[in-house]
Order: structure tokens, then C-alpha cells, then sequence
């Protein structure tokens, strides 16, 4: 008996240690072996589930977990092993009632009771979470905890998007009176008054809070905490006691030598607010006289006062209050002497520098009249800081390409001349010159927007990659070079110094997008280059990084989890260690990141890539139709950085990111709405997953429905809607390409609704087909589902309807369109634009007519003349995709050739000037041009001579 029992409790050590290990098929022969004799134990069970889910496996441990579940576990070790596997599963939901049951079989346990709390925090439960702290604050007293984590869950749960308007200030009420009785006013946590102060704001309890602030205890906070300050000055704000606030921010200024900015915006809105009443002209001087104090007082040490007298002037005039007008010229001038050697100096004085035409010829003939000097790292910061702003107010008279080429060489003699003062610096430092060969870069690029001549963008590029020469980790000419390499149709240069920049975790969702927007035109996934399908995963991976997502075959079950756990955890964190201040801005960090839009702008370029590549089959189908109708009911937010490249365009142009944008069109909000509505509702017709069968094989929570998807209208009919701003943000090959599919599938719906297999039907293959993989069997990939399957029915098939005429129309204008771009002189990435749309048509075409290769169906449905009338269609969408193809590789061969790389090298003749900037160097960077430009064109070629090949029949 002692004996089995020690090879029990060893068996059981082996388990835990292996599972620690990460040794998984060692944990389940242990689990094995233990369950033979101690067959209902649920800790068993949970620790065998959490090995397999581990090895990526789904059948068996959900079965596990259901038996362990409905047990309703109590034990503390059960309760975790379960935890991480339901986790590690996406039912978060389930853990939730997991420890709801158990607490409710132990009520006084408060460790269950806490892990109940945490379990509602990681599924942003707020309601329950609310309840729960409040029940726990009367039964487990000793902690004063918890009366603040019920009014954070209130205050949580009135910010969630799903909460109606008329139920957030019942919420917020709810939030006070927790607080305010659970209040104590020698209390020191500045983390508790922040929360205080942020539910008093919005009840707009302005007294109240304002008593708060003028207490011992606030005051006291409030000078040592920065977040209960913040709030202190938008209630202070609010509350309407500006001057009492810009009096208290002038002691501060001058007695305690403050020099935050918020408190000289303090004292400006208390002088000279932006917006109400006209300010007596007594109280502008009076704060003017202030800040000249403060400016003389400083002299070079700090920027703020004479900032603030330049907001001043800004403000005053926009009141129609000028009693000097020469101040603002003369403010002008004196700081551009006194920081005219900062970096920051052109930024500070943007803002002021729209000048009237009388001032702003007297500002340009004084900025003209400072001589460029390279002898002193200032001098040279001065000399960059004049050129930038002489550039910002040059009139659209001014900007002829021949002017900007010669402003370019200008400033790229000023660069070499100050190369010599970075010349010991180490190679990880930049050159303080930098901003000249960007600037002289942006130049290039304006005078090609203009002209439309590539010779501008090579004499850009040819000067950037000289700058990184010198500077290799600057990171501005590195996005400076992806956006113009992209607009040469040099994508793999574009891939390569987006690489070299190391984004890392949440910058992909910032930054993917200079190399990831409309990425499937650059693709060469089709000839087997699966270089731009793999930079999509690695973007992925900051959202799927917190997520343990388990693959799924052709009808297993698949996952929905998202990337909210590890978030989630920092939420629970933060309730643990008390940082309210934290919690609402990790709630919506989470928020944007779960529903980003770069995220799902990626997806869509991957399942565009992917449907050229891969094998057109219902295991792909399935798949994608599933994760894009989740896509297309989130509410997304923006999150990608259109800002990070410096813009030294003049006021009158558009941006320098506008002007390097391909095809003049960012993709956003309404583009990503269109192509989900193409290919949801192909996938869509070509699955034989309806929701109810979708409901029994998916596992995991359902994501969040948005506001949009909660509307009342029925999914088909959101599918079937194009609103303008779908169709401002798509070009007129995309539109076109839209409306095609658009045709294409409502042709061809009434004939997929008919012909799908009853939901039981399908569900009794999904089970055949789980069984077999649960006992580690692979079904045979002719067995593997039920599409295509033929399924009498009594009711008469839908009469078949002649095909659009618009489906052949559609691939004739592309054919039209790709001839005109050939003969012109457009941008090489037109061509790949259309050449990839006209290929994206061909492979919907195939999705949509997959189904009616089975001939039984055909033939028991009486689809004969149906799939006849495919072939006119296909044989057209063949012949052009075709002779898109050759041209292609045509052409690919024609870059690659000793004269377009001269081309290039006497474009930049003028460069030789500068004996750094040799024949040989200029010639290597023509060819990794060249070269690269043949590499897409060829391998897109390729690529659409293989789908041609591919989908002939």
C-alpha cells in the first residue's frame, strides 16, 4: 500500500516537473497513468488538459476541462491548472463562472473571492467586478482596498463603449458615494484622490472638488503627485477659477522657479484666454510684463518665457489686440538669436510663423540676411534652423523644379562642408548636419511631385544613402528612403531599411504600415517568395504575442482568442498594487490594440497574399471567412504614426508624407470595410459553415460586438452597403475590382444558399472528422469535409440567370488599363497595381465557383448551364491575366539592362561635384535599383503565369 501510494506521489512530482519544464508529452503519460487509478480526480484532469493544449491540441482537453467543470472544483490547485488552460483555450468566459461556482460553495473564502474579482478584471466584466468589491469591502473589512475597487469598476464600466449614455452618470453617482464613505481625510494615497477627483470631474462637482484641493491632504498630494495635478488644473479650469490659478502659477514661476509649461499656459489663460470674452487690453500688458521678467531673469538657460510672450502675441492679435505691430516680428527675431543653435527651435516657432505679407517680407529678407556658417555644431543648428523656416513660407511662385533643384544643391554643399565637425564621433551618434541632406532629400522629392520625374527621387535617395553612410542610426532618412524606394518600385530596398530601423513590439502597430500598405502589390508570394507573407506575421505577433491560439484543420474547432490576456494581467496589477490613475489608461490601450486598424489592414493584405499561393480549399475558406466577419464587427481605432517623418515641406504644398503616398490614397477605415465586404461574403458563399454550425465548433469568447454590428441590421445587409467613405478611400482600379465582386457574388448567391449542405449534415462530419484526429488520426484530404457534398432537396433549384456582362467588362478594362500604363509614363508600381488586381479578380472568380466542380451537385441541381456560362468568364480572366504576366517579366527584363542604370547615373551627374559622391558609388546605387525594380516585376510576372496555370481549369 506505502509502496503505491510513493509511486503515486512520484508520478504526480513527474507530472507538475514536466509540465514546469515544458516536457508536455511526458506530463500526459504521467497523467495517464495516475488517471488509471485515480480516474475522477479534476486535478488530474486539469494538469493532463494543460500539457495537451500546450502541444496545440483541442479536442481532447476540452473534453477534459468540460468534466472538470462540471465537478465544479473548489481546490486551489485545480482551480489554477484549469485557469491557465481555459486561458491558454480562449474561454475566458468559463473561467469566470469557474470561480463563481466555487466561491459560491465557499462564500467566506476571500483568496477565492480575489481570484473571482481578477477573473471578472481580465474579461473587463465591470458590472460583476463592481458587485463583487462592494459585497467583499462589508465582508472582508480589514481591507480598505476594496470600496476603491468597486468605484474603479464603476468607473470602468460608465467608459465602456457598450454602456448607454443615460447609464454613465447613474454610474458615476454610484462611484461617489463608495468613495466619499469610504473617504478618510488623513489618507495620503495620491492614487485614491486622483480616482476622487476623476469621478467628481465628471459629475462636474466643481465645489466639492475644490475643497478637496484646497485641504491640507489635497495640497499635499497634489505638489508631489503629477497625474493628481493634471486633474487639479482641469478642475481649476472648469470651475472657472482661472485668475485664482494663473496669481497661484505666477508665485510658482517666480518664487519656486517652476518652469512647467502648464503653469505659463496657466497664467495666459488667465490674462488672455484663447476662446470667451475679449481680454482688456490692461491685463495682455500685464502678462506681457510678467513674462519679460521671466525671459530676462533666464536669459539662455530656458525657452519658456520667451515662448509664452510669442503665445501671447498670437493670442492677442487673434482678440484683435494690437497695440505694437511690429511685437510679434520683434519676438520673432529676438528668439531665433537667443535658441536659434536649439534643435527644437523651428518647432517652437511654427506656430507663429503664418505671418501677414508686410511682416513676413520683413521676417524672410532678415532670415536671408543670416549667412549659412558650418564652422561650430551651433552654427550649423542655426544655419538648418534658418533654412527650414525661410523654407516654410515660400510662396507655390517660388517651387518651379529647376529653383528646388538648385535650393538642393545648395544645401547639400553646406552638408559636405560641415561633414568635418561630426568626423570623431562614434559610429552609434548622428552627424548634426543630418538635417541638411534631409531637407535637401525633401526638396528633390517636391520637385518630382511637381514635375513628375523619377531623376528628382534617384538624386534624393543617391543623397540619403550617403547620410546613412554617416549617420546609420538615424532613423528619419532611413523612413525617408522606404517612402521614396517605394514610389521607385524598389520594394525590397524599402523592406530593407525598414528592417534596419528594429522595430520592436508595439511599434509594428505604429509603423508596419510604411512597408505594409497595399504590401500584396509588392508580393511575390505567388512565384514562391514568401518574404512579404512572413514581414505580415512578424507585424502580427504583438497581437497574438498574449494569446496561445491553437490551430485549427478543416472543421476542427477553432480559436477566437485575442490579444487582451497579458494586458489584462497588468490590469489586475494595477488593482493589486492600488494605480488607478493607470487603470483606465491600460483599458484603453488595450482597447486600441485589440481593435487596431493596422492590425486588421495587415490581415487583409495577408489573406490577399495567401489566396496567391496557396491551394484554394475549404480549410483556407473556412478560416478566413471566420476571422474576417470578427474583423469586420470591430470598432477600430487609428493607431499608426503618420507623423514621425519630419516635414520641411513649404505651407503651401502637402505634406511630405502625402507626397510620397503610392497611388495618392492611404489605406483606412473605409478601404479595409470594402475589401472585407468582398471577401467575407466570398468565403462566405463558398463555406458550408453557417453561424449555427459555427457557434457548436468554435471555442473561445466571442469578441465584443461594436456599436455598428449591434445597429439592427443583419450582416447580409451591412455586406451588401458602400458607403462613400468606403468608396472615397479605394482608387478606381480598387472600385472597379469592388464592384466586381459586388456582381460577382450576388450572381452567384442564390445558387450557393441552395446547394449547401443542412447545418447536421455538416456538424455530423465536423464530429466523424474531430474523433479521428482525438485518436491521433489525419483524414484523408479527399474525406476532409463536406463542401461540394450533394444533398437532395424537394423545393426546385433557383432558375440560372445569365451571367453580368460587367464580370467580363471588368477584366477587359483592366486589360485596357495596363496597355494605356505601359505606353505611358507612369509609376511602375501602377502597373503592379493593376496587374495584381486583375489576378486578385481571377482567384475570386475561383473561390466563388469552387463548389460547382462537384459534378453530382451540378448534376442533381441541374447547374449544367450555370457552369457553362463560367467558362467565357474564365477563359477572358486567363487571357488577360496572361498577357499581364509576360508583359511583366518583359519588362522586369528591360530594368535590369547597362543603359537604365546610366539613365540614373546622368540624372545625378550634378552630384559629382562633390568628390564623396563618385561615378562607382552612384552606379552600385543604380543597380541595387534596378535590380530590385526587376526582382518585383519579374517575380509578379511569375507569379500571375502560375495562377494562370493554376486556375485554368
Amino acid at each position: 500500500m506505502y509502496r503505491s501510494l510513493l509511486c503515486s506521489t512520484r508520478l504526480f512530482i513527474t507530472a507538475l516537473d514536466a509540465i514546469d519544464s515544458g516536457a508536455n508529452k511526458s506530463a500526459v503519460v504521467s497523467c495517464n497513468k495516475l488517471l488509471k487509478k485515480y480516474p475522477k480526480s479534476d486535478l488530474l484532469k486539469a494538469l493532463k488538459a494543460l500539457a495537451l493544449v500546450r502541444q496545440q491540441k483541442v479536442e481532447e482537453p476540452i473534453a477534459l476541462c468540460d468534466e472538470v467543470l462540471a465537478s465544479k472544483p473548489t481546490d486551489e490547485s485545480t482551480l489554477n491548472a484549469m485557469m491557465l488552460t481555459l486561458r491558454q483555450l480562449g474561454r475566458h468566459n468559463d473561467t469566470v463562472i469557474m470561480f463563481e461556482d466555487a466561491l459560491k460553495r465557499q462564500p467566506q473564502n476571500e483568496e477565492l473571492a480575489l481570484q473571482t474579482f481578477y477573473a471578472y478584471v481580465r474579461t473587463g466584466n465591470w458590472k460583476s467586478g463592481q458587485l463583487l468589491a462592494t459585497k467583499m469591502s462589508k465582508q472582508f473589512a480589514h481591507n480598505d482596498n476594496y470600496p476603491f475597487w468597486a468605484a474603479m469598476c464603476a468607473v470602468l464600466q460608465a467608459n465602456d463603449f457598450s454602456t448607454p449614455p443615460a447609464i454613465r452618470e447613474v454610474l458615476y453617482k454610484l462611484a461617489h458615494r463608495i468613495i466619499a464613505s469610504a473617504w478618510k481625510t488623513l489618507d495620503g494615497s495620491a492614487e485614491r484622490l486622483h480616482l476622487y477627483l476623476t469621478v467628481l470631474r465628471e459629475l462636474k462637482s466643481h465645489d466639492e472638488a475644490m475643497a478637496l484641493l484646497k485641504s491640507e491632504q489635497g495640497r499635499v498630494i497634489c505638489s508631489r503627485s503629477l497625474t493628481c495635478d493634471e486633474i487639479r488644473r482641469d478642475i481649476v479650469k472648469a470651475s472657472g477659477a482661472v485668475q485664482e490659478e494663473g496669481e497661484a502659477a505666477k508665485a510658482r514661476i517666480l518664487e519656486q522657479g517652476d518652469r512647467n509649461w502648464l503653469e505659463f499656459l496657466s497664467v495666459l489663460d488667465a490674462h488672455c484666454p484663447t476662446s470667451g470674452e475679449k481680454p482688456l487690453p490692461e491685463s495682455v500688458g500685464q502678462a506681457r510684463e510678467f513674462f519679460v521678467k521671466v525671459a530676462e531673469k533666464d536669459g539662455k538657460k530656458d525657452r519658456s518665457g520667451l515662448l509664452a510672450q510669442l503665445e501671447l502675441e498670437k493670442r492677442a492679435r487673434a482678440h484683435g489686440i494690437i497695440d505694437d505691430s511690429s511685437r510679434l516680428l520683434a519676438l520673432l527675431k529676438c528668439y531665433l538669436e537667443t535658441f536659434g543653435d536649439k534643435a527644437v527651435c523651428y518647432e517652437d516657432l511654427l506656430p507663429y510663423v503664418a505671418l501677414d505679407s508686410e511682416d513676413l517680407a520683413q521676417w524672410t529678407r532678415h532670415l536671408q540676411m543670416l549667412p549659412p556658417q558650418t564652422d561650430s555644431v551651433q552654427n550649423i543648428q542655426r544655419s538648418i534652423n534658418v533654412h527650414k523656416l525661410l523654407r516654410f513660407n515660400l510662396a507655390q511662385s517660388e517651387l518651379a523644379p529647376n529653383a528646388e533643384d538648385a535650393r538642393a544643391m545648395a544645401l547639400i554643399k553646406q552638408y559636405f562642408e560641415a561633414l568635418p565637425l561630426g568626423s570623431e564621433l562614434p559610429k552609434t551618434e548622428l552627424q548634426p548636419a543630418d538635417d541638411l541632406v534631409i531637407l535637401a532629400a525633401q526638396i528633390f522629392v517636391n520637385a518630382y511631385h511637381i514635375s513628375q520625374e523619377d531623376s528628382y527621387l534617384h538624386r534624393a535617395v543617391i543623397v540619403l544613402e550617403y547620410g546613412l553612410l554617416k549617420s546609420a542610426q538615424s532613423y528619419k532618412i532611413r523612413l525617408l528612403l522606404i517612402r521614396i524606394y517605394r514610389l521607385l518600385c524598389a520594394p525590397q530596398l524599402a523592406l530593407e531599411h525598414y528592417r534596419q530601423l528594429g522595430i520592436k513590439q508595439v511599434q509594428h502597430d505604429t509603423m508596419s504600415h510604411y512597408v505594409l500598405s497595399r504590401a500584396s502589390m509588392f508580393s511575390l508570394a505567388a512565384s514562391g517568395d514568401l518574404t512579404y507573407v512572413s514581414e505580415c506575421l512578424e507585424a502580427s505577433q504583438v497581437y497574438l504575442s498574449n494569446s496561445q491560439e491553437v490551430k485549427a484543420g478543416r472543421y476542427e474547432r477553432h480559436s477566437t482568442t485575442t490579444n487582451t490576456r497579458k494586458t489584462a494581467d497588468f490590469i489586475v496589477r494595477a488593482f493589486q498594487g492600488e494605480k488607478y490613475s493607470q487603470i483606465a489608461n491600460f483599458t484603453e490601450f488595450e482597447d486600441r490594440l485589440d481593435n487596431s486598424l493596422a492590425r486588421d489592414l495587415v490581415k487583409m493584405e495577408h489573406v490577399r497574399m495567401r489566396i496567391t499561393h496557396e491551394p484554394i480549399n475549404a480549410d483556407l475558406i473556412d478560416m478566413e471567412a471566420i476571422e474576417l466577419k470578427f474583423i469586420f464587427d470591430r470598432a477600430h481605432h487609428d493607431n499608426r504614426d503618420m507623423q514621425v517623418i519630419p516635414n520641411y515641406q513649404p505651407a503651401s504644398q502637402g505634406s511630405f508624407y502625402a507626397q510620397t503616398t503610392i497611388l495618392e490614397k492611404d489605406p483606412g477605415h473605409g478601404w479595409l470595410n470594402a475589401f472585407l465586404k468582398v471577401y467575407i461574403k466570398a468565403f462566405k458563399l463558398a463555406s458550408d459553415l453557417d453561424t449555427t454550425v459555427e457557434e457548436k465548433l468554435l471555442i473561445g469568447d466571442r469578441p465584443k460586438p461594436s456599436t455598428t454590428a449591434d445597429s439592427g441590421a443583419s450582416l447580409v445587409e451591412r455586406l451588401s452597403e458602400l458607403k462613400q467613405e468606403e468608396l472615397d478611400e479605394l482608387t478606381p482600379d480598387e472600385l472597379a475590382f469592388v464592384r466586381y465582386a459586388t456582381d460577382l457574388s450576388n450572381w452567384l448567391a442564390p445558387y450557393h444558399d441552395f446547394s449547401r449542405p443542412p447545418p447536421a449534415v455538416v456538424l455530423a462530419e465536423a464530429n466523424k472528422q474531430s474523433e479521428l484526429r482525438a485518436k491521433g488520426i489525419n483524414p484523408p484530404a479527399s474525406e476532409a469535409g463536406v463542401t461540394n457534398g450533394a444533398v437532395k432537396k424537394e423545393e426546385d433549384p433557383p432558375a440560372i440567370q445569365e451571367a453580368p456582362v460587367s464580370l467580363i467588362a471588368f477584366f477587359d478594362r483592366m486589360q485596357d488599363r495596363f496597355r494605356q500604363l505601359v505606353s505611358s509614363t507612369a509609376g511602375l508600381y501602377e502597373l503592379l497595381h493593376v496587374a495584381t488586381l486583375a489576378q486578385e479578380a481571377l482567384i475570386l472568380f475561383t473561390i466563388e465557383t469552387l463548389r460547382f466542380k462537384n459534378a453530382s451537385l451540378v448534376k442533381m441541381h441541374k447547374f449544367g448551364a450555370l457552369v457553362q456560362s463560367f467558362k467565357g468568364i474564365r477563359a477572358r480572366g486567363l487571357d488577360v491575366a496572361s498577357e499581364i504576366g509576360k508583359e511583366l517579366v518583359k519588362l522586369g527584363e528591360a530594368q535590369c539592362t547597362a543603359v537604365k542604370r546610366a539613365e540614373i547615373v546622368d540624372a545625378c551627374k550634378d552630384l559629382r561635384m562633390h568628390s564623396q559622391l563618385t561615378h562607382e558609388y552612384i552606379l552600385d546605387i543604380a543597380k541595387k535599383i534596378t535590380d530590385s525594380r526587376k526582382k518585383v516585376l519579374d517575380g509578379v510576372g511569375k507569379g500571375v503565369k502560375r495562377i494562370v496555370q493554376t486556375h485554368t481549369s
